[in-house]
């Protein structure tokens, strides 16, 4: 699992990323950046006069997204479905909280990386500090087109400030399941394990359904189950889908 240092590293990658909170109940988005870290979490700035400021302190709450490619423009197939040269993306959520200039200038009396955050706020005197305290997230790294290695993702997960995460993929119920082979056979993430007892490798798996909808016996547990009638629905355009396509 990533530490805070390479967190806040593979954050910043790239020059900036979506911040999103909520407002009204309804979702907002900006973007910012992660400007440094400590072993108290991720922190960034804002301007107490935003509508940014007022939606952390009213709800605490905070997602963050990023993508790191070198792709500019996307192009498309014959099919005219988008092709996305290898990259990842990193994203998290959790809780925010704000910072006293008094406790920010301590840290910068501490450690010289928090300095550049007390001359933003002597420049601009609206500005404030939030640290994301507790959160967790994941970095997806894909390769759709297999151009470097035999499968198309690796998902790495990571928590901090005590907050469990949810291991990625779905999971095969080894009690239901018969080894038929189905899954495997409309995987198009080389995610299946074969066995007595077939399995699924989380950190490769996209959750996309497929295996999912196929199981006869429905072994799979999916993060968020459908309809039986329609799970069998599925299933059905997917067996057609596999007998006439290649992986």
């Amino acid at each position: 699992m990533l530490n805070i240092k390479e967190i806040f590293e593979t954050f910043d990658a790239v020059n900036a990323y979506t911040f999103s909170t909520i407002d009204n109940g309804y979702p907002e988005v900006r973007i910012a950046h992660f400007l440094t870290y400590d072993k108290e979490g991720l922190y960034f700035q804002t301007m107490k006069v935003k509508p940014f400021y007022r939606q952390l302190t009213q709800t605490n709450k905070l997602a963050v997204c990023s993508l790191v490619t070198n792709q500019g423009a996307v192009s498309h197939d014959e099919n005219g479905l988008p092709i996305f040269e290898p990259g990842y993306f990193i994203r998290a959520n959790g809780d925010v909280k704000e910072l006293s200039f008094e406790e920010l200038t301590k840290k910068a009396e501490e450690d010289e990386r928090f300095l550049p955050l007390i001359k933003d706020i002597e420049r601009y005197p609206t500005m404030t500090t939030f640290v994301l305290y507790r959160f967790k997230g994941e970095v997806y790294d894909y390769d759709f087109d297999k151009v470097h290695r035999d499968h198309k993702i690796e998902r790495n997960r990571f928590s901090y400030g005590d907050v469990k995460c949810e291991p990625p993929g779905f999971v095969i119920d080894p009690e239901k399941c018969i080894a038929c082979g189905s899954c495997e056979k409309v995987c198009t993430f080389s995610t299946i394990i074969p066995g007595e007892k077939y399995s699924i490798d989380g950190n490769r798996c996209d959750e996309c359904g497929s295996c999912y909808s196929v199981c006869p016996v429905n072994a799979i547990k999916a993060k968020t189950p459908m309809d039986e009638t329609y799970r069998k629905i599925c299933g059905k355009k997917m067996t057609e889908y596999a007998k006439n396509h290649k992986n």
